[in-house]
């Protein structure tokens, strides 16, 4: 019984599976710290909207044709509930922003940090008219932005 433990054979073995597991998490290690998830979810549950995924419209403020379509679907992918799209009041927004219509900044911020967009291109536009969180306007420099 003892000679079998003490085989080579044994030991290169669990050796090579230990290391594989250790690489396997420390890339899970490295993913977790360099690629957080996106938080989808309100940061309030007292609300006076219905779900608890934050609510979004995504407006074209370039006026490149389909751009509001391409981010309505890649904000889709990652979690968010784009319940509108369509196309900005103006054509010449050369920076994308998010426009807080809630009251709830930290769902505007979540929404930014989804699509790499600054923190200094957040906008509070609070109305009790809108039944959304946020609305994206989507800029110039939309070739910049994070689309999964």
């Amino acid at each position: 019984m003892r000679k079998w433990l003490d085989s080579p054979l044994l030991i290169n073995g669990l050796l090579g599976f230990l290391s594989i597991l250790l690489i396997v998490l420390l890339f899970g290690i490295f993913m977790r710290v360099f690629y957080p998830r996106i938080q989808p979810d309100r940061t309030d549950i007292e609300t006076h909207l219905i779900s608890n995924v934050i609510q979004i419209e995504v407006l074209n403020g370039c006026g490149v044709a389909g751009i509001a379509t391409r981010f309505t679907g890649a904000l889709r992918r990652s979690g968010f509930d784009v319940v509108d799209s369509g196309n900005f009041e103006r054509f010449d927004i050369e920076n994308s922003m998010v426009i807080d219509r809630s009251g709830n900044i930290d769902n505007a911020r979540r929404v930014a940090r989804a699509l790499g967009i600054s923190e200094q291109f957040i906008i509070r536009e609070v109305s009790p008219d809108y039944f959304l969180d946020a609305s994206v306007v989507i800029g110039a420099d939309f070739e910049d932005l994070n689309i999964k």
